[in-house]
């Protein structure tokens, strides 16, 4: 930044316009009819349900933003930017930025940052009326498209196989293992696998039909159920993958303390994780956004293994994976 001056450096930090723009045309899934080539845009109108001037002037914008192309007036194509955001493209893009679904309410909810930043309360029940997860309990269509939201990005799921020596294990306990992502993702890598997802209802109903499509709910067992609540036992490893850093430190401690009630002597629970820079730009960002929807807190490795004693554990190795995960194994404190 150096050279800048003050407003080079604060123009793009203040621009509304461009985000949301990049959000409509998420939503409206307008890289989708570009896959054989431009489109011009009455087509392209009435293909994706919008007015073709509006439509128009939304693209011109992005155009100039390096999102779309435009080979001549009126048509316009997807280019490596957009293509990111194609309903079938692997990083899960649209869905994360889709307004109609969880990522958009997600970000929606930052409209509401000045009452969290005044009462250091999550801003998601002022927004939408219910705490986070209550909210998503209730609403099957938003609590399905959260579990879609999560189980995107088929590179992290990959990545996530790279924190723990698998080949240890023999009966793997998904904690808040959704929709089952994850969960085949291991048995199809390693093959002396059993696994028990624990999840909500009916999002165990959702990873039944994932992996019962894929031929692998004869090597799962599922358990339906809150992770605040006693968890099923025998597990040699009981896996928490993106799930304590949604969570306050009290309640983050309550889980880990299930799981190593779970796990026994002999047992181990791996937290899966990103590993962050407390100074850096990507910690302090994912750290205001998890406090926004549903007060939780991104953590460095020091965070996470006093939150491990916390709760009866002791921290034994930390694997660190290709992206920048790491994988957190402890152990309860006092073992046989």
């Amino acid at each position: 930044m150096a050279g800048q001056t003050g407003w080079q450096i604060l123009a793009p930090l203040i621009d509304l316009v461009t985000p949301m723009a990049v959000r409509v045309a998420a939503t409206l899934r307008l890289a989708d009819p570009m896959r054989d080539g431009p489109v011009g845009i009455d087509e392209l109108a009435r293909r994706v349900g919008a007015d073709p001037d509006a439509l128009a002037r939304l693209m011109r914008h992005l155009v100039a933003h390096g999102m779309f192309s435009q080979p001549q007036p009126g048509v316009f194509g997807a280019n490596a930017t957009a293509a990111l955001l194609d309903s079938a493209h692997p990083s899960g893009m649209q869905v994360s930025l889709d307004l109609s679904g969880f990522g958009g309410q997600m970000d929606l909810v930052f409209t509401e940052l000045l009452h969290t930043v005044i009462t250091g309360e999550p801003a998601w029940q002022r927004k939408y009326g219910a705490p986070y997860w209550e909210y998503l309990a209730a609403d099957p269509v938003m609590s399905a498209s959260f579990d879609q939201a999560m189980s995107a990005g088929a590179e992290y799921v990959r990545d996530d196989l790279a924190s723990y020596d698998w080949s240890t294990a023999e009966h793997v306990v998904d904690v808040g293992g959704g929709t089952g992502a994850f969960v085949a993702a291991l048995l199809h890598e390693h093959a002396q696998l059993h696994i028990t997802l624990v999840d909500l209802p009916a999002t165990v109903e959702r990873a039944r039909t994932y992996l019962g499509d894929q031929g692998l709910d004869s090597r799962v067992d599922f358990a339906a159920q809150s992770f605040f609540d006693p968890l099923p036992g025998g597990g040699d490893v009981y896996v928490l993958n993106s799930v304590i850093h949604d969570w306050p430190d009290d309640a983050a401690a309550a889980i880990l303390r299930r799981c190593a009630e779970a796990a026994g002597p002999k047992g181990r629970v791996l937290m899966i994780e990103e590993e962050h820079d407390t100074e850096n730009s990507s910690y302090a960002e994912m750290d205001l956004r998890m406090l926004v929807l549903c007060g939780g807190r991104e953590r460095s490795l020091a965070e996470y293994t006093r939150l491990a004693g916390k709760a009866g554990l002791t921290v034994r190795h930390v694997e660190t994976t290709p992206l920048g995960q790491v994988g957190i194994e402890c152990t309860p404190s006092v073992r046989q």
